[in-house]
Protein backbone atom coordinates (compact mmCIF):
# COMPACT_ATOMS: atom_id res chain seq x y z
CA UNK A 1 0.00 0.00 0.00
CA UNK A 2 2.72 2.47 0.88
CA UNK A 3 4.99 3.01 -1.87
CA UNK A 4 8.70 1.10 -1.60
CA UNK A 5 10.82 4.73 -1.76
CA UNK A 6 8.47 5.95 1.30
CA UNK A 7 8.85 3.08 2.55
CA UNK A 8 12.65 2.46 2.47
CA UNK A 9 12.55 5.66 4.67
CA UNK A 10 10.18 5.51 7.32
CA UNK A 11 12.31 1.83 8.04
CA UNK A 12 15.40 3.80 7.77
CA UNK A 13 14.43 6.71 9.80
CA UNK A 14 11.63 4.85 12.81
CA UNK A 15 11.33 8.41 15.05
CA UNK A 16 10.28 9.91 11.81
CA UNK A 17 7.67 7.35 11.01
CA UNK A 18 6.53 7.75 14.96
CA UNK A 19 5.64 11.44 14.55
CA UNK A 20 4.48 10.62 11.15
CA UNK A 21 1.76 8.17 12.88
CA UNK A 22 1.00 10.69 15.71
CA UNK A 23 0.23 13.35 13.21
CA UNK A 24 -2.00 11.34 10.72
CA UNK A 25 -4.06 9.38 13.86
CA UNK A 26 -5.15 12.84 15.50
CA UNK A 27 -5.88 14.35 12.47
CA UNK A 28 -7.80 11.74 11.42
CA UNK A 29 -9.78 12.14 14.59
CA UNK A 30 -10.26 15.97 13.58
CA UNK A 31 -11.79 15.71 10.05
CA UNK A 32 -13.78 13.31 11.69
CA UNK A 33 -14.81 15.61 13.70
CA UNK A 34 -14.93 18.03 11.58
CA UNK A 35 -17.01 16.11 9.29
CA UNK A 36 -19.54 14.56 11.91
CA UNK A 37 -19.39 16.38 14.90
CA UNK A 38 -20.09 14.18 18.32
CA UNK A 39 -21.09 11.15 15.76
CA UNK A 40 -17.17 11.25 14.45
CA UNK A 41 -15.55 11.34 18.13
CA UNK A 42 -17.43 8.92 18.67
CA UNK A 43 -16.23 6.14 16.10
CA UNK A 44 -12.78 8.24 16.31
CA UNK A 45 -12.59 6.42 20.06
CA UNK A 46 -14.20 3.18 19.17
CA UNK A 47 -11.42 3.19 16.28
CA UNK A 48 -8.60 3.49 17.95
CA UNK A 49 -9.41 0.95 20.18
CA UNK A 50 -9.43 -1.75 17.68
CA UNK A 51 -6.27 -0.38 16.63
CA UNK A 52 -4.68 -0.43 19.88
CA UNK A 53 -6.26 -3.70 20.56
CA UNK A 54 -4.91 -5.25 17.31
CA UNK A 55 -1.38 -3.51 17.44
CA UNK A 56 -0.95 -3.37 21.03
CA UNK A 57 1.38 -6.00 21.47
CA UNK A 58 3.58 -5.31 18.76
CA UNK A 59 7.12 -3.96 20.22
CA UNK A 60 9.07 -1.35 18.96
CA UNK A 61 11.97 1.29 19.66
CA UNK A 62 11.89 4.71 19.42
CA UNK A 63 14.52 7.34 20.50
CA UNK A 64 16.19 4.43 22.44
CA UNK A 65 12.75 3.37 23.98
CA UNK A 66 11.04 0.45 23.95
CA UNK A 67 7.36 1.08 23.37
CA UNK A 68 4.44 -0.79 22.09
CA UNK A 69 2.03 0.64 18.63
CA UNK A 70 -0.84 0.72 21.42
CA UNK A 71 0.41 4.09 22.77
CA UNK A 72 -0.05 6.09 20.32
CA UNK A 73 -4.02 5.18 19.15
CA UNK A 74 -4.59 4.30 22.93
CA UNK A 75 -3.57 8.06 23.72
CA UNK A 76 -5.67 9.37 20.68
CA UNK A 77 -8.71 8.54 22.73
CA UNK A 78 -7.95 10.52 25.60
CA UNK A 79 -7.31 13.07 22.80
CA UNK A 80 -11.16 12.59 21.62
CA UNK A 81 -12.83 12.72 24.60
CA UNK A 82 -11.03 15.81 25.48
CA UNK A 83 -12.75 17.53 22.86
CA UNK A 84 -16.06 15.85 23.54
CA UNK A 85 -15.25 17.57 26.96
CA UNK A 86 -15.01 20.93 25.59
CA UNK A 87 -17.62 21.11 23.28
CA UNK A 88 -20.33 18.53 24.31
CA UNK A 89 -20.13 18.51 27.89
CA UNK A 90 -19.24 15.94 30.96
CA UNK A 91 -21.85 13.41 29.41
CA UNK A 92 -21.40 13.02 26.57
CA UNK A 93 -17.97 12.42 27.08
CA UNK A 94 -18.89 9.48 29.72
CA UNK A 95 -21.01 8.59 26.89
CA UNK A 96 -18.73 7.95 24.72
CA UNK A 97 -15.96 6.40 27.48
CA UNK A 98 -18.61 3.48 28.04
CA UNK A 99 -19.37 2.80 24.32
CA UNK A 100 -15.50 2.45 24.12
CA UNK A 101 -15.12 0.38 27.32
CA UNK A 102 -18.54 -2.05 25.78
CA UNK A 103 -16.85 -1.64 22.37
CA UNK A 104 -13.76 -3.26 23.43
CA UNK A 105 -15.44 -6.08 25.00
CA UNK A 106 -16.95 -6.85 21.94
CA UNK A 107 -14.04 -6.78 19.45
CA UNK A 108 -12.12 -9.22 22.05
CA UNK A 109 -15.63 -10.94 22.24
CA UNK A 110 -15.82 -11.66 18.53
CA UNK A 111 -11.74 -12.37 18.18
CA UNK A 112 -12.05 -15.24 20.70
CA UNK A 113 -14.50 -17.22 18.76
CA UNK A 114 -12.89 -16.48 15.38
CA UNK A 115 -9.58 -17.85 16.31
CA UNK A 116 -11.36 -21.64 16.96
CA UNK A 117 -12.32 -21.62 13.54
CA UNK A 118 -10.25 -23.95 11.47
CA UNK A 119 -8.70 -23.36 8.76
CA UNK A 120 -9.39 -24.77 5.45
CA UNK A 121 -7.50 -27.86 4.09
CA UNK A 122 -8.94 -27.60 0.90
CA UNK A 123 -7.88 -26.34 -2.89
CA UNK A 124 -4.82 -23.97 -3.57
CA UNK A 125 -6.31 -22.03 -0.22
CA UNK A 126 -4.72 -24.51 2.04
CA UNK A 127 -1.11 -23.13 1.36
CA UNK A 128 -1.53 -20.27 2.40
CA UNK A 129 -4.61 -20.64 5.34
CA UNK A 130 -2.56 -21.96 7.97
CA UNK A 131 -0.11 -19.54 8.07
CA UNK A 132 -2.69 -16.61 7.83
CA UNK A 133 -4.46 -18.86 10.65
CA UNK A 134 -1.38 -18.53 12.85
CA UNK A 135 -0.95 -15.12 12.68
CA UNK A 136 -4.23 -14.23 13.25
CA UNK A 137 -4.30 -16.59 16.41
CA UNK A 138 -0.86 -14.90 17.55
CA UNK A 139 -2.64 -11.14 17.16
CA UNK A 140 -6.07 -12.10 18.79
CA UNK A 141 -4.75 -14.70 21.24
CA UNK A 142 -4.68 -11.95 23.91
CA UNK A 143 -3.33 -13.12 28.09
CA UNK A 144 -6.59 -13.07 30.29
CA UNK A 145 -4.16 -11.10 32.76
CA UNK A 146 -3.35 -8.50 29.72
CA UNK A 147 -6.93 -7.89 28.49
CA UNK A 148 -8.16 -7.62 31.75
CA UNK A 149 -5.21 -5.44 32.97
CA UNK A 150 -6.39 -2.63 29.33
CA UNK A 151 -9.99 -3.10 29.88
CA UNK A 152 -9.85 -2.35 33.51
CA UNK A 153 -7.08 0.64 32.75
CA UNK A 154 -8.89 2.03 30.46
CA UNK A 155 -12.34 2.29 32.22
CA UNK A 156 -10.55 3.68 35.33
CA UNK A 157 -8.56 6.39 33.41
CA UNK A 158 -10.43 7.45 31.05
CA UNK A 159 -13.70 8.73 33.61
CA UNK A 160 -10.99 9.97 35.43
CA UNK A 161 -9.49 12.15 32.59
CA UNK A 162 -13.03 13.41 31.90
CA UNK A 163 -13.65 14.22 35.63
CA UNK A 164 -10.45 16.34 35.81
CA UNK A 165 -10.81 18.16 32.62
CA UNK A 166 -13.79 19.58 33.81
CA UNK A 167 -12.83 19.96 37.33
CA UNK A 168 -10.31 22.13 35.95
CA UNK A 169 -12.59 23.83 34.32
CA UNK A 170 -14.64 24.85 36.88
CA UNK A 171 -11.56 26.06 37.71
CA UNK A 172 -10.68 28.33 34.98
CA UNK A 173 -13.53 28.83 32.49
CA UNK A 174 -13.19 28.86 29.49
CA UNK A 175 -9.48 29.96 29.32
CA UNK A 176 -6.06 28.51 29.11
CA UNK A 177 -8.17 25.26 27.47
CA UNK A 178 -3.98 23.92 26.95
CA UNK A 179 -3.95 23.35 30.72
CA UNK A 180 -7.20 21.30 30.99
CA UNK A 181 -6.05 19.21 28.11
CA UNK A 182 -2.70 18.64 29.12
CA UNK A 183 -3.30 18.61 32.86
CA UNK A 184 -6.44 16.46 32.48
CA UNK A 185 -4.54 13.90 30.00
CA UNK A 186 -1.18 13.52 32.19
CA UNK A 187 -2.84 12.73 34.95
CA UNK A 188 -5.43 10.43 33.58
CA UNK A 189 -1.99 8.95 31.88
CA UNK A 190 0.06 8.09 34.78
CA UNK A 191 -3.08 6.53 36.37
CA UNK A 192 -3.55 4.47 33.22
CA UNK A 193 -0.12 3.44 33.32
CA UNK A 194 0.23 2.57 37.05
CA UNK A 195 -2.90 0.23 36.71
CA UNK A 196 -1.62 -1.46 33.77
CA UNK A 197 1.50 -2.51 34.62
CA UNK A 198 1.04 -3.37 38.28
CA UNK A 199 -1.62 -5.71 36.85
CA UNK A 200 0.18 -6.95 34.21
CA UNK A 201 4.28 -6.58 35.70
CA UNK A 202 4.14 -6.06 39.74
CA UNK A 203 3.42 -10.43 40.31
CA UNK A 204 5.94 -10.92 38.11
CA UNK A 205 9.17 -8.36 38.50
CA UNK A 206 7.58 -6.88 41.56
CA UNK A 207 5.89 -2.79 42.15
CA UNK A 208 8.90 -0.95 42.09
CA UNK A 209 10.13 -2.71 38.42
CA UNK A 210 6.60 -2.78 37.29
CA UNK A 211 6.68 1.20 37.52
CA UNK A 212 10.50 1.21 35.68
CA UNK A 213 8.55 -0.82 32.88
CA UNK A 214 5.73 1.70 32.91
CA UNK A 215 8.04 4.49 33.01
CA UNK A 216 9.25 4.80 29.44
CA UNK A 217 5.18 4.65 27.91
CA UNK A 218 4.88 7.52 30.07
CA UNK A 219 7.35 9.52 28.27
CA UNK A 220 5.68 9.11 24.97
CA UNK A 221 2.32 9.77 26.59
CA UNK A 222 3.89 13.10 28.12
CA UNK A 223 4.61 14.00 24.59
CA UNK A 224 1.49 12.69 22.73
CA UNK A 225 -0.31 15.30 24.98
CA UNK A 226 1.54 18.09 24.45
CA UNK A 227 1.61 17.38 20.42
CA UNK A 228 -2.25 16.66 20.40
CA UNK A 229 -2.93 20.38 22.34
CA UNK A 230 -2.38 22.16 18.37
CA UNK A 231 -5.13 19.50 17.70
CA UNK A 232 -7.56 20.63 20.40
CA UNK A 233 -7.27 24.13 19.37
CA UNK A 234 -8.09 23.09 15.93
CA UNK A 235 -10.97 21.05 16.80
CA UNK A 236 -12.48 23.99 18.88
CA UNK A 237 -11.91 26.54 15.81
CA UNK A 238 -13.50 24.09 13.36
CA UNK A 239 -16.79 23.73 16.05
CA UNK A 240 -17.07 27.63 16.60
CA UNK A 241 -17.07 27.95 12.95
CA UNK A 242 -18.76 25.72 11.17
CA UNK A 243 -21.45 22.65 11.76
CA UNK A 244 -20.32 18.89 10.88
CA UNK A 245 -19.73 18.32 6.89
CA UNK A 246 -22.46 15.54 7.26
CA UNK A 247 -25.01 14.80 9.55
Amino acid sequence: MIPEPIAAFFLANQEVLWFTTLFLDLGFTVILFRLFGKAGLQVAIATAIILANIQGPKLTVIFGLETTMGVIFYSSIFFATDVLSENYGKREANKAVWMGFVVSVIVLSMLSFAVMYLPTDKSAAAGFSQPLHDAFVTIANFAPLMVFGSLTAYLISQRFDVWAFHKIKSITGERWLWLRNNGSTIASQMLDTAIFSLIIWAHEVGIRQALIYGFAKFIFKIVIAAIDTIFVYWARRSFLRHEPLME
